[in-house]
């Protein structure tokens, strides 16, 4: 199955363990040396109330994407933080730099 980027861009990502729905995909990442996809990006959970902060980004690798389907993607993640990976992008990273 071939799809382009902005259709995946419209499909709602959801996780098939507790059902909640993530987001659509913001990004997402390659390995150039390779020439494969390593995950997508998912918006993460605003904190609190305020609106105009950004939410931390959720990195899902490629390996957690069980089906994808016409309008939606299907992921298993397992826990609240998950997952635990180097490639969680947070806002507070752009800050730093």
């Amino acid at each position: 199955m071939e799809s382009s980027f902005l259709e995946l861009r419209c499909k709602e990502v959801v996780n098939v363990l507790d059902g909640r729905k993530l987001g659509h995909i913001v990004d997402i990442v390659f390995d150039l040396g390779c020439a494969r996809v390593l995950g997508i990006v998912v918006p993460g959970e605003k904190q609190g109330w305020n609106i105009f902060k950004g939410s931390n980004q959720l990195f899902i690798p490629f390996g957690c994407i069980v089906k994808i389907g016409e309008d939606t993607i299907l992921v298993e993640l397992r826990g609240q933080n998950i997952p635990t990976n180097p490639y969680i992008l947070s806002n507070d990273d752009d800050k730093k730099k």
